[in-house]
Parts: structure tokens; sequence; C-alpha cells
């Protein structure tokens, strides 16, 4: 296949390594969207996103909209003619008329093993809940949330003192070669996408400040994966 045309979504720290992936690849990334700065502390200062700084880096046009519904950034998205639109935890919804302009689609690494854990914690909740094995899934975005066709998934152990620091490093690299295998027949891996099984679907909720409170009544082993789970953040507390 051809080098594929690509416009990247992302923000956070995860989704770095796969638009290094691509860059070092020799893909042509036509732009990257991220979300808009954001001021911190007490001097107000305006911070990046790690995705918008990787970009910089790689000379790559970044935009930053408030929104992806207007038909503003509809017009600009279509002109910038993607074969497909890659998208790691960029933080916005993307309506069908976003969906539809790629001939490829929109490609999301997706923090767990579809079809369970969807939602906004995946790679926390795999650590709560005692999981043996954690992964990334491509799959293909549509209306839903996380519910969209698979096209590969990529599986590792969890070590015994794992941490959502620690699982969120493993699994941002093995999403960027996860990826980067996708890509390469791309044709192939979306005629053979398979259908998630809704049976199997869970979701996660993002992680609250309460839930990071210690019941001392739980068991030890539930308390130990809970603090687990909360490193770095929020980090539990009593």
């Amino acid at each position: 296949m051809d080098k594929l045309r690509i416009v990247f979504m992302g923000t956070p720290d995860f989704s770095v390594p796969s638009l290094e992936k691509l860059a070092q690849a020799g893909y042509d990334i036509a732009a990257v969207y991220s979300q808009p700065d954001k001021q911190r502390g007490r001097g107000k200062k305006v911070t990046f996103s790690p995705v918008k700084e990787k970009a910089l880096e790689l000379g790559i046009p970044v935009f930053q909209p408030d929104s992806m519904r207007s038909d503003d950034v509809i017009e600009q998205l279509r002109s910038l003619a993607p074969d497909v639109i890659i998208v790691i935890a960029y933080g916005k919804i993307l309506p069908k008329a976003v969906l539809d302009i790629p001939k490829y689609g929109c490609l999301n690494v997706h923090g767990s093993l579809l079809p369970k854990y969807r939602g906004a914690a995946p790679i926390q909740y795999a650590i709560k809940d005692g999981e043996a094995e954690s992964g990334v899934t491509i799959m293909l975005l549509d209306e839903g949330m996380d519910t969209g066709k698979m096209l590969k998934k990529a599986a590792i152990p969890l070590d015994a003192k794992e941490t959502t620091g620690t699982l969120f490093d493993k699994l941002s690299i093995l999403g960027a070669q996860t990826l980067l295998d996708a890509l390469t027949d791309l044709d192939g891996y979306e005629s053979r996408a398979v259908a998630q099984d809704e049976s199997q679907a869970t979701y996660t909720a993002k992680i609250t400040k309460e839930e990071a409170h210690i019941d001392w009544s739980q068991d030890a082993a539930v308390l130990e994966r809970l603090i687990r789970t909360l490193d770095p953040h929020p980090g539990a507390y009593t």
C-alpha cells in the first residue's frame, strides 16, 4: 500500500508514541488536531498538550478547535483530504460528518481488549479488577462509545505490581506498534474487521476523587489493587 495521507487527533502522553512512529515510518501527516491550550497554576501559564509539543517538534501543522461540529472545522478537514484519520485519546466526540470524510474511516487505538472496558478509564479498570492481561484494540470509530468494528488486538500480561502509570506507558508503545502493523495492510484489515460482541461489553467511567478514599472495611487485596489503580493520579488517600 502506498503511504497513506493521515490526519492525527490526540492530546495526552498516551498518544505521542503513535505520532512519533507514524512520522518515523514516513507517512504523510497532513495535520494534527489536539485539545485547546490550557492555563495552569497561579500564574495562569499557558501549557501545550504533549501531542501538540511533539507535532511542533516534527514540523506538523496543529489545529485546536473548540468543537468538531462547526461547518468551518469540517470543511477544513475535507480540504486536508486524509485517507485515514487516526484518533488516540483526543478527548472530543467526532460527528458523523467527520467520520465520513476519510476513505478508510477513522481509526482508534483503544487501551483495552474490546469489547471489555469501553469508556473513559479502561487501563485503570484492568488493574482495579485484577485482570491477568490487558492490551490494545485498533478499531473503526462509529457514532457509539467504543462500539466500532475491530481490526487488530494485541495483549500483554499484567505484572503483579502493575500501576496505572506503568501500564499506560506499556500500552502506549504497544498501541503505536499495533497501529503501524494495521496500516501496512489497511485494506486487508478493514475487509476482515470483526463486530464487537455486545453481550460481552463493559463500560468504565472516569475515576472520581471519592473513589480514591480508602474504605478499610474492604479486603486487603481489593485495597492493594485500588492503590495501584490510582498511582500516579489521583492517588489513594485516607
